[in-house]
């Protein structure tokens, strides 16, 4: 399943057109609540990270109207530019999110990107996560419940996808200094995914 895993970022930027009118027309109900919790902790004037943070709608207005501000990284260059024409005030990375090295943030947001990581680069992430977390910073990501990996399709190619046990999870934020506050597993608000809401000690 590597094949499947590398291709994740040719797949959306082939398809960023069509990736970013599913997105913004098919949000789930209980989404807008998670995020704007996340962006109270922040507290209104933080920056904060988005690491996969595609074409930027719907999940950035609602950072922006919670009064942060936003630096959003994603390897595909299409969604990337579909970000600066919408939010040209923000900043915006091509990038893998496994090689980044961007200073320290108010707040940290992976909404359904960490899981298109192989098992063992998601675990790999969390030091990466807590190195650009100020204290008392809020994280949020999006998980499955078991470790392993899948292969579905989407617009008619393979779309790869990743997960750790829930364990695993727990596991890797403590030994990164990582409280996690709330666990919710299949949220049938947000399409049954399983999310995490962790600070930073």
């Amino acid at each position: 399943m590597t094949t499947a895993a590398d291709s994740i970022a040719g797949l959306y930027d082939r398809h960023a057109a069509g990736w970013d009118d599913d997105r913004r027309h098919r949000r789930p109900d209980g989404e807008a609540a998670w995020i704007t919790r996340f962006a109270a902790l922040a507290g209104s004037g933080a920056s904060v990270l988005d690491l996969g943070c595609g074409s930027g709608a719907p999940i950035v207005p609602d950072l922006r109207a919670a009064g942060l501000t936003v630096t959003g990284v994603d390897a595909s260059p299409s969604l990337i530019a579909l970000c600066r024409e919408r939010f040209p005030d923000q900043a915006w990375v091509v990038a893998d999110m496994r090689r980044i090295d961007l200073g320290r943030f108010g707040g940290l947001l992976l909404w359904h990107s960490l899981f298109h990581l192989p098992p063992d680069d998601q675990a790999a992430m969390f030091p990466v996560l807590a190195r650009h977390l100020t204290p008392g910073a809020p994280l949020m990501f999006t998980s499955g419940t078991e470790r392993g990996e899948t292969v579905g399709q989407w617009r008619g190619e393979p779309l790869y996808h990743a997960s750790l046990d829930l364990s695993d999870y727990e596991g890797v934020l403590a030994d990164n200094g990582l409280r996690l506050i709330e666990r919710v597993v299949g949220d049938a608000s947000c399409g049954g995914a399983t999310i995490w809401l962790a600070v930073r000690l």
